[in-house]
C-alpha cells in the first residue's frame, strides 16, 4: 500500500469516526417505566412505544422495562418514586395528592375540557411554563388527559346535583372530591384498581371515572347508571427521575428531551382517548342505562360547580401565582387546540 493510500485510509477512518453517534460510547441503562393500571390498559402500550422509541434513538444504550399494576409502588407514590429513583419514568395523577400541585389542578375543574386529544396538547403546552417550579423534585416529561369522565352509580340514578346529597362516592381526584363534598356527599378514597371492590362491598355507591376504564377495571359488573356528558377531566403526567437523568450523557439526555414533548403528549393520549370514548357504546351495548343531561340539568350542574373555581384560585394564589392569568392561559390554550367547553 502506498503512503498516499494509507493516508487516505486513515482520513476515511477518521471521518467515519466523526459521523458515528455519540451514544456508541455511552453507558447502557435499563430504564424502569412504572405505572399502576393493568397491563391490558392502553397506557401499557403507550409506555412500551415510548420506551422502544427511546431505545432506538439512543442506539440501544437506553433500554427499558415496563412495570404495570403497582409493581414498584402504590399509585399514590409514583411521583415520589421518580423523585427518589425507585423508578426512572412514572405515570402520575397529580390529583391523588390534594394541595401538592395546585396549578395543574386547573385541568380537573368540571366543564372545562371537551375532548382528550386537543385537550392533552393544550394542557401540556400550558403547563410547561409552571412544571419546573410545581414539580421541582422531578424532571417533568409531559402532561395529558384521558377522555373526560362522568358519574357511574350502582343503585341510584344521578341526574341533578341534588342527587349526590347523602351518597358515598369515590372521586377521581381532589377537585371532584371537593365537588362531592360541596354537593352534600361523602368521599371514599381509593386508587383505581380498588374501585370495584369498594363498590361491591357497599363502601361506595358511585364513582367518577372515564368510560372505557369502567369495564377494564370490572366496574361495569357493579354499576348500572351513567351520565352521558363530559363532566370533568383528570390530569396525568409522565415524570422522569432527576437522579437517572443527571447520570446520562449529553446525547442520552437529548434523547429523553426529544421524547418529552407536546407531540409525545398527543401520541400518549390518543390511543387512551379512543379507548375511553369507546366505553360509552360498550356500556350501552351491555344494557346499562346511559343517559344524557337536558340543557336545564346541565346548567344546574355548571352552576353547582362554580365554587370550585374560587377554591382553585385561592390555592393558586397561596402558591404565589395569579389565578386569573393562569386560567386565561389555560383557556386560551384549550381554544387553540379546539378542546374548550
Amino acid at each position: 500500500m502506498t503512503r498516499t493510500s494509507i493516508t487516505c485510509s486513515i482520513a476515511a477512518a477518521a471521518a467515519l469516526a466523526l459521523v458515528q453517534p455519540a451514544h456508541a460510547q455511552d453507558k447502557t441503562f435499563e430504564l424502569k417505566l412504572a405505572h399502576w393500571v393493568p397491563p391490558t390498559h392502553p397506557l401499557q402500550k403507550a409506555l412500551e412505544d415510548w420506551g422502544s422509541s427511546v431505545e432506538k434513538a439512543s442506539g440501544g444504550t437506553l433500554k427499558f422495562k415496563v412495570y404495570p399494576s403497582q409493581q414498584l409502588g402504590k399509585a399514590f407514590d409514583h411521583y415520589d418514586m421518580a423523585r427518589d429513583g425507585i423508578a426512572d419514568l412514572t405515570y402520575i395523577n397529580p390529583g391523588y395528592q390534594p394541595g401538592r400541585f395546585p396549578i395543574i389542578g386547573a385541568g380537573e375543574l368540571p366543564f372545562l375540557v371537551t375532548n382528550a386529544k386537543g385537550g392533552s396538547q393544550a394542557l401540556d403546552a400550558w403547563y410547561r411554563k409552571y412544571a419546573a417550579k410545581e414539580m421541582k423534585d422531578v424532571k417533568f416529561c409531559l402532561a395529558f388527559f384521558p377522555d373526560p369522565g362522568s358519574f357511574h352509580s350502582v343503585k341510584k340514578k344521578i341526574t341533578v346535583p341534588g342527587d349526590v346529597k347523602g351518597m358515598k362516592i369515590r372521586p377521581a381526584h381532589a377537585t371532584m372530591a371537593q365537588f362531592v363534598s360541596l354537593l352534600g356527599g361523602s368521599n371514599v378514597q381509593s386508587s383505581a384498581p380498588e374501585v370495584r371492590d369498594i363498590l361491591e362491598k357497599g363502601v361506595a355507591e358511585a364513582v367518577t371515572f372515564p368510560w372505557g376504564s369502567v369495564p377494564l377495571f370490572g366496574i361495569d359488573k357493579v354499576t348500572k347508571y351513567h351520565i352521558d356528558a363530559p363532566l370533568y377531566a383528570t390530569t396525568f403526567a409522565f415524570v422522569f427521575s432527576p437522579t437517572t437523568y443527571n447520570q446520562l450523557s449529553a446525547a442520552q439526555k437529548k434523547v429523553i428531551d426529544d421524547h418529552c414533548t407536546n407531540e409525545w403528549a398527543l401520541r400518549v393520549a390518543t390511543p387512551w382517548a379512543d379507548y375511553e370514548h369507546a366505553g360509552i357504546d360498550k356500556l350501552k351495548a351491555a344494557g346499562h342505562e346511559v343517559y344524557p343531561l337536558t340543557p336545564d340539568q346541565l346548567a344546574e350542574w355548571k352552576k353547582a360547580a362554580e365554587p370550585l373555581q374560587k377554591q382553585w384560585a385561592d390555592n393558586v394564589k397561596k402558591a404565589g401565582n395569579d389565578p386569573d392569568a393562569v386560567m386565561k392561559e389555560l383557556k386560551d390554550s384549550l381554544a387553540k387546540f379546539n378542546s374548550a367547553y
